[in-house]
């Protein structure tokens, strides 16, 4: 069942969305060659906790850390691990979540590590790129689909593979919740965009091509091919001015301001 937010509870999941936006930008910070990715949990985990708020991954269905940490052809789900340092030319993605009130805040960025090779820089951009189209694609009275075909839409000219089998999600007293959010489709199905209705979209992009494979830890999810992946994630509702993305602390103005054509 699909569940409509108040405006209430809607300040919660932005104090949320605040604090991921804290620890993201704490463990940005960190990447560095030879730290690893248990360090950037901790830098994380340290954030959140210290904001009175709770991380919202660790535990989940057992899974053991607060952040997801995902390195080159790492896709998502990734697990914090202290004997695999990050090394010059690498890309790790950074998923994060916090809870604040009983909601949750949701999102993800891909960051390189030292110098990195121009053509992981453009599938950064790319994916980044993406996950702003689909959000500026979102408005009051749209569909759900409306976002994965703007996603879509920009990046099938690259050539590159967008992941089908993981998808963004409704949010809100649950980390994941209905309806899903894919990264791809004709526009105008699914759900109507309504007021109250919070979504998490993260469009997960491959290098190569879309097909995934689980590792045997049951979480870390890699790219068939074994070429890198970049996912960036911001958890957003609808106003009658269009996207208030979370997640981003200024709303998501800057980034919008140029593709609906208004002021930031």
């Amino acid at each position: 069942m699909i569940e409509l937010k108040s405006d209430p509870e809607i300040a919660l999941m932005r104090e949320a969305g605040l604090i991921v936006a804290a620890a993201l930008a704490a463990s940005r910070a960190a990447v560095a060659p030879g730290q690893t990715t248990a360090d950037l949990d901790a830098v994380a985990e340290k954030v959140i906790r210290g904001a009175g708020a709770i991380p919202s991954f660790k535990g989940y269905q057992g899974f053991p850390a607060t952040l997801c940490t995902s390195i080159n052809d790492e896709i998502v789900h990734g697990i914090p691990n202290s004997k695999r340092p990050l090394r010059e030319g690498d890309i790790v993605s950074i998923d994060c979540g916090a809870i604040v009130g009983g909601f949750h805040g949701d999102s993800a960025i891909t960051v390189g590590v030292g110098d990195v090779a121009p053509h992981l820089e453009d599938l950064m951009r790319v994916c980044e790129d993406a996950l702003w189209r689909g959000l500026a694609a979102a408005h009051l009275g749209g569909r759900v689909t409306d976002i994965g075909a703007a996603i879509e839409g920009y990046v099938r000219p690259f050539g590159y593979g967008i992941v089908e089998e993981y998808v963004g999600h409704g949010i809100g007293t649950a980390l994941h919740q209905p309806p899903n959010v894919p990264n791809f489709g004709k526009p105008g199905r699914g759900p109507k965009l309504e007021r109250g209705l919070v979504l998490a979209v993260e469009p997960m992009v491959n290098l190569g091509t879309r097909y995934t494979r689980q590792l045997e830890d049951g979480w870390t999810v890699v790219t068939q091919d074994g070429l890198p992946s970049a996912h960036f994630e911001h958890t957003f509702t609808l106003t009658d001015e269009g996207p208030w993305v979370l997640t981003a602390e200024d709303g998501g103005r800057g980034r919008l301001a140029d593709l609906l054509g208004r002021a930031s």
